[in-house]
C-alpha cells in the first residue's frame, strides 16, 4: 500500500514540479493548432471550390493537390519546409512558422474533401435552378449550396480538427517547443519520463473531449432538424 502511495505521489510530483513546462508546451500546442486551423480551413475551402468548379483545369488542379498531399506522410512535409526548403536558395522559416505551414497544407487536403462531400449532399437541382435564375458559380456556391451543406460539413470537419490537434506533436521533432517536446525536457531534468508522457496523454484527452462533445451535439441537433 505504501509503495502504491509513493508511486501516486511521484506521478503527481512530475506534473507539479514541471507545471511551468506543461503550461508553456501546451500553450504553444494550442497556438500552433489555432493558427493551423485558420490556414487549413481557408485553403481547404479554396481547394473545394476548385474541386467542384465547372472549369476542367481548376478541377484537375484541386484533384492533383489533394491526391498528392493526402498520400504524402506528414513527417515528409515537415522535413521539406524545415530542411529542404532553405536549400532551394529561398528564405528559411522559423520552426514554428514551418510547422504552421506544414500542418496547414497537409490538413487542407482533408478539409477540402470534407467540404466537397458536404457540397455533394445538396441536390443537383439546386445548382441548376440557381443557374437558371442567372446566378454565377460563386453566387450559387456562396448563397445556395454552402448554406445547405453546413449541416453535413461540421461533424466530419471536427474529426479532421481533432486529428490536426494530435498531429501538432510531430512539430516537437523539428525544434518546436510544444507538448511533444516535454519528453526530452523531463529526461534532462531527471524526472520519470513515463509518468510525464501519461500527463501529456491526459491533457490531450482533456483537450479533445470538448471537440468530441461539440461534434456529437451538432450531429444530434442537425439529425433531428432534418
Amino acid at each position: 500500500m505504501n509503495a502504491l502511495l509513493d508511486e501516486i505521489q511521484n506521478f503527481w510530483l512530475v506534473f507539479a514540479d514541471n507545471s511551468d513546462a506543461y503550461v508553456r508546451g501546451f500553450g504553444n500546442t494550442l497556438r500552433l493548432f489555432a493558427v493551423a486551423v485558420i490556414g487549413s480551413v481557408a485553403l481547404g475551402a479554396l481547394l473545394a471550390m476548385l474541386r467542384v468548379s465547372p472549369v476542367p483545369v481548376f478541377r484537375a488542379m484541386g484533384t492533383l493537390y489533394v491526391t498528392v498531399v493526402r498520400n504524402t506522410p506528414l513527417t515528409l512535409v515537415f522535413v521539406f519546409f524545415v530542411f529542404a526548403y532553405p536549400y532551394l536558395e529561398l528564405n528559411s522559416f522559423q520552426p514554428f512558422t514551418a510547422a504552421v505551414i506544414a500542418l496547414s497544407l497537409y490538413t487542407a487536403a482533408f478539409v477540402c474533401e470534407v467540404f466537397r462531400s458536404g457540397i455533394n449532399t445538396v441536390p443537383v437541382g439546386q445548382a441548376e435552378a440557381s443557374r437558371a435564375l442567372g446566378l454565377t458559380f460563386t453566387q450559387t456556391l456562396g448563397e445556395v449550396i454552402l448554406p445547405q451543406a453546413v449541416r453535413s460539413v461540421f461533424p466530419p470537419l471536427v474529426s479532421v480538427l481533432i486529428a490536426l490537434l494530435k498531429n501538432t506533436t510531430i512539430a516537437a521533432g523539428f525544434s518546436v517547443a510544444e507538448a511533444g517536446a516535454l519528453r526530452s525536457m523531463l529526461s534532462e531534468r531527471g524526472y520519470d519520463v513515463f509518468y510525464g508522457l501519461v500527463w501529456v496523454l491526459v491533457i490531450f484527452v482533456l483537450l479533445v473531449i470538448p471537440l468530441t462533445l461539440l461534434q456529437r451535439s451538432l450531429e444530434k441537433r442537425w439529425s433531428v432538424a432534418r
